[in-house]
């Protein structure tokens, strides 16, 4: 071994004071078997690690694109892709159209996608985008904050029954009924305008047992979801991705919810099976074959030194397919 020093990484040193920890990252790097000449895309660049880390393993001349719908997150990227020579590109885009996108950024066919489906932590921190109770701001919630209706438009306008029903669908929360009705009168006396004014409406229906969730976690979390239109993106981005991937190339998704969990493995279960049709029918009529291998029987979640080092990081699941072919 050399006694001289390695000149630090330019890529890594651009990205090294971002504070946002990206969840699964050996484990998501390590499936997506980057490598040199590959063509990768980051569906969520966040703070960037999934990204930085992507750009060392494919080096030299290895590319990613990377997508985020928040323009913050876009401006943040800018410094890494200055660093990576061209390396990387970074674009401010839902990952519903990443077929769209890599196909007109000339990376298509792709060797691997990323889904990292949390929500960052300059997001969750920044009290002025309203993800979050734990701090008064305004109740937005949209990922891109220049266009859609933001959260505090649903929370006001919706009619009871509906509002109700968007909280135990996207929440799961079994008190949706209740919360919705103490949010309907709390408007009829002021608009709810803050994540404050929300979170002590919930508090007032439903109290706060000592200990355990807060219980204006679940509402929070059905609005963002209906906000930003998660799942019904997840399931383009899904469909999307075999479109532009390689034979053998790699889609790695890291869900932190069981709705798009479910979502995910019914859709790497649906195209890794060969023929659709109903056992009852002797004969395929489908035509449908199998386009994808599933790598992971199990999801692959994170262990207790990472959820000990980011609590955010617990309810994290991974699962990996692989496109049908051999790999150019």
């Amino acid at each position: 071994m050399s006694d001289q020093q390695a000149a630090p990484d330019p890529v890594l040193s651009a990205h090294h004071s971002v504070r946002h920890r990206p969840v699964l990252l050996a484990e998501a790097v390590a499936a997506l078997r980057p490598r040199a000449g590959g063509r990768y895309l980051d569906g969520t660049f966040g703070g960037g690690g999934h990204a930085a880390a992507l750009l060392a393993a494919s080096a030299p001349d290895g590319r990613v694109l990377a997508l985020d719908r928040d323009p913050a997150a876009v401006a943040r990227g800018q410094a890494l892709a200055a660093a990576s020579g061209g390396r990387l590109v970074v674009r401010q885009a839902n990952f519903a159209d990443l077929a769209a996108v890599a196909t007109a950024e000339g990376v298509a066919p792709l060797d691997g996608i990323l889904l990292d489906l949390g929500v960052s932590s300059f997001q969750l921190d920044e009290a002025a985008r309203g993800f979050s109770f734990q701090a008064e701001g305004p109740l937005d919630m949209r990922m891109d904050p220049t266009s859609g209706r933001p959260a505090s438009a649903l929370v006001n306008e919706l009619p009871e029954r509906e509002l109700a029903d968007l909280i135990f669908q996207y929440g799961e929360e079994r008190a949706s009924r209740r919360i919705a009705r103490a949010i309907v009168q709390a408007r009829a006396r002021a608009p709810l305008r803050t994540t404050g004014d929300l979170a002590r409406a919930i508090v007032a229906a439903v109290g706060r047992p000592p200990g355990g969730l807060h219980p204006a976690t679940r509402t929070f979390q059905a609005l963002r979801i209906a906000v930003n239109d998660e799942l019904g993106a997840l399931e383009r981005a899904l469909a999307g991705a075999l479109t532009v991937l390689a034979p053998g190339g790699r889609l790695v998704v890291i869900s932190f919810h069981s709705l798009e969990d479910r979502i995910v493995k019914q859709f790497f279960r649906r195209e890794a099976t060969d023929c659709l049709c109903p056992p009852s029918l002797p004969v395929c009529q489908c035509g449908h074959r199998a386009r994808l291998r599933i790598i992971t029987k199990h999801p692959i979640t994170p262990g207790p030194a990472e959820v000990a080092a980011n609590p955010r990081s617990r309810s994290a699941k991974m699962r990996v397919a692989e496109l049908i072919g051999s790999a150019a």
